[in-house]
């Protein structure tokens, strides 16, 4: 095995030999550097050559687990319509398949008002404080304080918490990279997983992420998984990388080593 697949040969072999591998990836902060305004977010260079090794590599597919709406994290991986990865927008609640596009997705009319309703409050709450953004959401909104100073954040959160502890208390609550997101759908990232295991009839899968909100998916793995985590931090993965080049390397050799396995 090659020296990027040291650190759990194992485990790695395991994931490296199965008939059918499920690759599902974070984008921000896994393959895109983190940005201060989101939607110009992209793929490094060495990470989309390497996703492109992978869907290229037999018996294996691709797919991308965000938070992001599924119509935002299109745009940012710069995904079209002949795309072969697919997509698991909204922590799970929103999908998008080859030769059949977005799935439909059914919610109560009220969820959707409260959603609107809550999403300009938050924006009124805020709006004196500098450098802060109300992202929308397919089922929510996100509070951005990346451009904020660190005093201005903490009261971004503790206005908005307050906001939706007083007006939505069942939404869902989740913070990442200077973001704290609200949604009125309870999935995350394992049931992404879940679900995008299911439908490819995957006999393993690699899930890669570098946040807190990844953690959810890392945690909910099957012994012959992989997880991985990209940069610093405490995690459930079995294998940690320094930074997105350090993993775009391993994704590359994971890719190499599947084809020349079936050769």
């Amino acid at each position: 095995m090659s020296a990027a697949l040291q650190p759990a040969d194992d485990v790695l072999r395991r994931v490296v030999d199965a008939p059918h591998l499920l690759v599902a990836l974070d984008f921000d902060g896994t393959l895109s550097p983190l940005v201060d305004d989101p939607m110009t977010a992209r793929m490094l260079p060495e990470a989309r050559t390497a996703v492109e090794a992978l869907l290229s590599a037999p018996g294996t597919t691709v797919a991308l687990v965000s938070g992001r709406s599924l119509h935002d994290l299109r745009e940012i991986a710069e995904h079209g319509d002949d795309s072969r990865i697919l997509l698991a927008g909204s922590h799970g609640a929103e999908y998008w398949l080859p030769g059949q596009g977005v799935l439909a997705v059914e919610d109560d009319p009220s969820d959707v008002e409260k959603r609107d309703l809550l999403r300009a409050h938050a924006e009124q709450a805020t709006a004196d404080l500098e450098g802060i953004w109300i992202e929308p959401k397919s089922f929510g909104f996100g509070v951005h304080a990346r451009r904020a100073t660190d005093a201005d954040g903490e009261r971004a959160f503790e206005r908005v918490d307050a906001l939706v502890a007083a007006e939505a208390p069942h939404w869902r609550r989740r913070s990442g990279h200077h973001i704290v997101e609200y949604a009125f759908r309870h999935e995350g990232k394992d049931t992404g997983v879940a679900r995008l295991r299911s439908m490819t009839h995957a006999d393993a899968v690699l899930f890669a992420g570098d946040d807190v909100t990844d953690e959810d998916a890392l945690k909910s793995l099957a012994p012959g998984d992989l997880g991985v985590r990209v940069g610093a931090g405490e995690t459930a993965a079995a294998v940690s990388v320094a930074d997105i080049p350090a993993f775009a390397a391993l994704l590359s050799t994971l890719a190499a080593e599947r084809s020349a396995a079936r050769e």
